[in-house]
């Protein structure tokens, strides 16, 4: 989200022209001030993750730095509002106080700790009376899920299965492109029921990118590792390559290349994002030394060593 736009400040904005902006929205938008309006409860939710991040210093930096798609990549909507007290916040603009009735409202989370706050505004009845207050929500769950690097690369449907009210169940998962370990998934709706006939919780796949047998991942590139025989190090020689997608490269490492030297082909990485463009497949060049000799061999190794090589 382009949490600037959200708040309908400049990048320079000072801290108190984020919070002004963000006392005027919440006015605006909160759920107290716009009950059963949907529509007002996701932009509540849209300012109050703008200003979760636009209030906090560091994560400010690193949103300016990386830009959206970089900061959604590295920080989950539980990071976003770690240490993030919205009640206390909404209680210094006049939300809160005393009265009997409160209205829940709830960002999600997991593991049983919600991020969640209760509003008091007006006691919780207005013109139109008292509002019922609704049934605690279910818990929300975490489940591993285990992908591959080929599953990164192309994005997946997986399928998993829950255990519900003492039944099996099927449910279907869309693993984007591009996603990293420790990120997750939520299933809304799939998570413990409510003890007291409330919304089910949800479910959160907790992501982990198995390890490949020949790629390693950095970031959104890849690297690979590739033998040559030790004339080949010298002379140069054209080296075939077979990329995560299998495709088949033809590179020429030049004569004289080095030990743990790197070469690119440019776009054969992973994916930054569902829509973003791929990183690289570098190539870390390894010299193989042969551990037998034949009798040739060794005596023209011995030639090479009178000569200096």
């Amino acid at each position: 989200m382009e949490y600037y736009k959200i708040l309908g400040v400049e990048k320079t904005a000072s801290a108190d022209e984020i919070k002004k902006a963000y006392r005027k929205l919440a006015v605006k938008y909160h759920p107290d001030k716009n009950p059963g309006d949907k529509a007002a409860e996701a932009k509540f939710k849209e300012i109050s993750e703008a200003y979760a991040v636009l209030s906090d210093e560091k994560k400010r930096k690193e949103y300016d730095m990386y830009g959206a798609a970089g900061f959604q990549k590295r920080y989950s909507q539980e990071d976003i509002f770690r240490n993030f007290d919205l009640n206390d916040i909404l209680s210094q603009f006049g939300f809160g106080g005393s009265g009997g009735g409160r209205t829940s409202f709830r960002f999600g989370g997991s593991g049983g700790s919600p991020f969640d706050f209760f509003s008091q505004a007006g006691g919780g009845c207005g013109g139109g009376g008292c509002r019922p207050q609704q049934a605690a929500k279910g818990e929300d769950q975490t489940y591993e899920l285990a992908v591959t690097l080929e599953e990164v690369l192309h994005g997946a449907e997986k399928t998993i299965s829950l255990r519900r009210s003492g039944a099996a169940e099927n449910v279907s998962v869309k693993v984007p492109k591009g996603i990293e370990s420790g990120k997750r998934l939520r299933l809304s709706g799939k998570g413990a029921p409510s003890p007291h006939g409330g919304q089910p919780g949800d479910l959160y796949l907790k992501v982990t990118v198995l390890p490949h047998e020949q790629f390693i991942r950095d970031g959104d590139n890849l690297i690979m590792e590739k033998k040559v025989p030790f004339s080949a190090a010298c002379l140069g020689a054209a080296v075939e390559i077979i990329a995560l997608d299998g495709k088949v490269f033809k590179i020429k490492a030049p004569a004289g290349v080095q030990p743990e030297a790197k070469l690119r082909i440019k776009g054969q990485g992973l994916p930054s994002g569902p829509i973003g463009g791929r990183g690289d497949l570098f190539v870390k060049m390894l010299v193989q030394v042969p551990k037998q000799l034949s009798g040739e061999q060794e005596l023209l190794v011995k030639e090479l060593a009178q000569v200096g090589l």
